[in-house]
């Protein structure tokens, strides 16, 4: 149930940019928590490797969006809990 509610709220862009916002510029966030999820999609984009090739319609996108998934996972578990409290993820 966690996972949808979050997926919802990345396809809410004026809620999910404005959050990501505050993570990044947050002094309570670590440089670490900040760089490692920067690092992990610069390194995605840049390597052409995929479990399941994107010209595989729509199951080449399943890993992609697997991936950012986790990532955004990982973001909102180490956000501090004001940023997750004021964007309603607390529940999440």
């Amino acid at each position: 149930m966690k996972l949808f509610k979050r997926l919802k709220f990345m396809t809410r862009i004026s809620k999910f940019l404005p959050f990501l916002k505050d993570y990044y510029l947050s002094k309570e966030v670590t440089a670490t928590q900040k760089i490692v999820p920067l690092l992990l999609v610069a390194g995605y984009i840049l390597l052409p490797i995929d479990i399941i090739p994107d010209f595989l319609s729509v199951f080449g996108i399943v890993d992609d969006l697997t991936l950012l998934t986790f990532l955004f996972q990982r973001v909102v578990g180490g956000a501090p809990a004001s940023i997750r409290e004021k964007y309603d993820l607390e529940k999440m």
